[in-house]
């Protein structure tokens, strides 16, 4: 169906995305997440779920006021808080896993800011919550992308490999190359 014919509302309620410079809000932490579907801003125990899927409700739930915990550098107060680069992407991750009835994912660097376990987490957890959706992940760390049906690679703009990861190794093209470079760096030296 050509994208022109569709509704423009409809269209983009049917779609989920996080963003490798994602927003952080002066709001409190079930505002920051409740966000990414207005339509669930006082749904409490859907913002908690959607925290969960991202690992952040542990956090938030800690903060001085849980959930009503004003996030903010810029407003002081006694009980505010603010959070840690990564903790800020498992938030803006939640907002996304908030559309839960979303028919595609978009997912643009969704774990640069996350330490290696809980990227491991997120990866294992994303593949689960994909199924049967589309989505689309745009990533630079290839050990992300291995389990992905159908990959692009790009250069300079251009499309100039494509395949699932076996196929690009097998075919020693660009992908094969960058993916053992980025390999070698975890790889036992030998001295």
């Amino acid at each position: 169906m050509d994208l022109a014919e569709l509704d423009p509302q409809s269209l983009r309620e049917r779609i989920s995305a996080v963003f490798q410079d994602f927003m952080a809000y002066d709001l409190t932490a079930a505002e920051n997440i409740g966000v990414g579907q207005l339509s669930r801003l006082e749904d409490l125990p859907r913002i908690r779920a959607a925290a969960a899927l991202s690992d952040v409700d542990p956090i938030i739930s800690g903060l001085p006021h849980g959930y009503q915990t004003l996030l903010s550098r810029i407003f002081s107060g006694e009980g505010n808080s603010t959070l840690s680069g990564g903790q800020w992407q498992r938030v803006a991750l939640a907002r996304a896993f908030l559309r839960e009835e979303s028919d595609l994912l978009i997912l643009d660097e969704p774990s640069s800011g996350l330490d290696a376990v809980t990227e491991h987490a997120l990866h294992h957890r994303l593949a689960q919550l994909r199924v049967g959706r589309l989505s689309l992940l745009i990533s630079h760390r290839l050990n992300a992308l291995r389990d992905a049906d159908h990959i692009l690679v790009l250069d300079a703009g251009v499309v100039v490999e494509q395949g699932d990861h076996g196929h690009l190794i097998g075919t020693a093209g660009r992908y094969a190359e960058l993916f053992s470079l980025q390999a070698e760096g975890y790889a036992a030296r030998v001295e």
